[in-house]
C-alpha cells in the first residue's frame, strides 16, 4: 500500500547509526517487495532480526485439492465446517480449513476463539475478511484492532498473531502474490483517485510500536517447498521476541479496511462486477457487494443478467443480508457459491421477475474471481450440498 506512514522513533536519515539510550545500536531491517523495486518499510529492532536458535518441521493442515471435474457449479455451506463449540479450542491460523485453491490463491474458512501462535506467511499476502468477531492482530509493526466487516490485509512475511475476543468467523484469502487496490483506482504515484470507492482515510494501520520481551519465541512460517501446492511449514525459534521494533516508516505495513466504508458505484442500468472491486492480486480480484440503491432506469432489471465466465472462476461468499439473485437455491448466510469458467450462470428461476421495481438491495457478499480454475480443498468437499448445480433446471441429473 503506497501510503507513507511513520510509527514510533526513527533516525533522521535512513541507513545511519541509530543508538539506544544505553549507547548500543538498533538493528535496521528493510522489508521490501519485488527485490528493492517496490513498496518497502524500514524497521528498527532492539535485537538481531535474523537470529534463530532452532528450526523444526511444522506439519501443515491438508492443502491438497481435487479438480472440479466433471464441471459443475457448487454450493458450499461453510457454517457446517465446524461443530458448535469446536471454535473454543481453535485458533485463527492452525484452525483454517481449505475450501478452494489454485496456483495463485487459496481460500480458507475458520471459526476460532483461541489466540494463534506467532505466524509468518512467506508465500504471499493475506486478506482476511472478518465475517463476525473482534480482537487485535499483534504484528511486528504494532497492534491492529479488527471488528466485524474488516478486511485485514497482512503483507507477505509479516510476523503476527491473532488475539480474538470471543468467537471469530474469518474468510481467509491467501495469495501467492501481493494484494493491493486495483490499479485503475490509483494515480501513477499510488494515491487513491477521486473515482475510487474508498480512500486513504478509510484505511487503518498501526499507530504505535508493540514492544514485547521474551526469549526462545517460536514463530510458525509457511514458505515455499515441495509440499501440496508447493507449500511447506517450519517452526523457527527466535532467541529474543520478534516484537522488538521501536519504530518504522514506509509504505508497506498491515492495515484494515471496513466494508461499511466502501461506497458502491451504481447506475441507471445494471453495472458489471468490476465496479464492486476492492482489491487485486496476481491472477485474481476481490470484489464486495454491499447494501446499495440499485438500477433506476424505469425498465431496469436490478439482478444480474445471465453471464458466461469465459476467463475466470467466480466464488461468492454470502456474509449478511438477503442475496436477491440466489433466492430459491438454498444459499444463505455462510454459503459459498462456485461458478466455474465454462458454465453460464445468473439469477435463479423467478429472481428476475421478483426484482422488477426493487429500489434497494440489502446484501453483503465477498467475491473472488480467479483467472485459473479453482479446485476443491478438503473443507470445500466436506460441505458441498450436492444439489446446487440442478437448481436452475428444477430437476436432478439425467441418467
Amino acid at each position: 500500500m503506497a501510503h507513507y506512514r511513520q510509527v514510533g522513533v526513527i533516525p533522521a536519515k535512513r541507513h545511519t547509526q541509530f543508538r539506544t539510550d544505553q549507547g548500543g545500536l538498533h538493528y535496521e531491517e528493510l522489508m521490501g517487495e519485488e527485490g528493492f523495486s517496490s513498496d518497502s518499510s524500514l524497521l528498527y529492532h532492539r535485537g538481531v532480526p535474523s537470529a534463530i536458535v532452532d528450526s523444526q518441521v511444522w506439519e501443515l493442515a491438508d492443502l491438497g485439492t481435487t479438480a472440479n471435474h466433471p464441471l459443475k457449479p457448487r454450493h458450499l455451506k461453510l457454517h457446517s465446517l465446524f461443530e458448535d463449540n469446536a471454535w473454543k479450542a481453535l485458533d485463527p491460523v492452525e484452525g483454517r480449513r481449505l475450501v478452494l485453491g489454485n496456483a495463485d490463491v487459496r481460500i480458507s474458512y475458520v471459526v476460532a476463539g483461541e489466540t494463534s501462535p506467532y505466524y509468518r506467511n512467506a508465500i504471499g499476502d493475506e486478506c482476511v475478511f472478518v465475517q463476525e468477531g473482534e480482537g487485535v492482530v499483534e504484528t511486528v509493526f504494532g497492534a491492529l484492532p479488527f471488528r466485524t466487516g474488516d478486511y485485514v490485509v497482512i503483507p507477505r512475511a509479516t510476523t503476527h498473531r491473532w488475539v480474538p475476543t470471543g468467537m471469530l468467523r474469518a474468510y481467509v484469502i491467501e495469495a501467492n502474490s501481493h494484494i493491493a487496490p486495483p490499479k485503475r483506482y490509483l494515480s501513477r504515484y499510488g494515491q487513491l483517485l477521486e473515482h475510487a470507492p474508498y480512500c486513504e482515510r478509510d484505511l487503518d494501520g498501526p499507530t504505535e510500536p508493540l514492544l514485547v520481551d521474551g526469549t526462545d519465541v517460536e514463530v510458525l512460517v509457511k514458505h515455499r517447498g515441495n509440499g501440496a501446492g508447493g507449500i511447506v511449514g517450519s517452526r523457527l525459534t527466535c532467541p529474543t521476541h520478534p516484537f522488538d521494533v521501536v519504530g518504522w516508516d514506509g509504505c508497506l505495513y498491515p492495515y484494515t479496511f471496513n466494508v461499511e466504508d466502501f461506497e458502491p458505484i451504481t447506475g441507471r442500468v445494471h453495472q458489471p462486477p468490476p465496479v464492486h472491486q476492492v482489491f487485486e492480486g496476481h491472477n485474481f480480484v476481490v470484489c464486495n457487494f454491499v447494501p446499495r440503491k440499485v438500477d433506476y432506469h424505469p425498465l431496469a432489471v436490478p439482478v444480474p443478467y445471465y453471464h458466461s465466465n469465459v476467463d475466470s472462476d467466480e466464488v461468492m461468499f454470502y456474509c449478511a443480508g438477503d442475496y436477491e439473485a440466489r433466492k430459491g437455491s438454498g444459499i444463505g448466510q455462510g454459503s459459498v457459491s462456485l461458478h466455474p469458467g465454462g458454465h453460464a450462470h445468473g439469477p435463479q428461476p423467478g429472481a428476475i421477475e421478483r426484482s422488477l421495481g426493487v429500489e434497494f438491495f440489502d446484501e453483503l457478499a465477498v467475491m473472488v474471481d480467479t483467472f485459473r480454475p479453482l479446485e476443491l480443498g478438503e473443507g470445500g468437499q466436506a460441505v458441498d450440498d450436492g444439489a446446487y448445480a440442478w437448481t436452475w433446471s428444477g430437476r436432478g441429473p439425467a441418467r
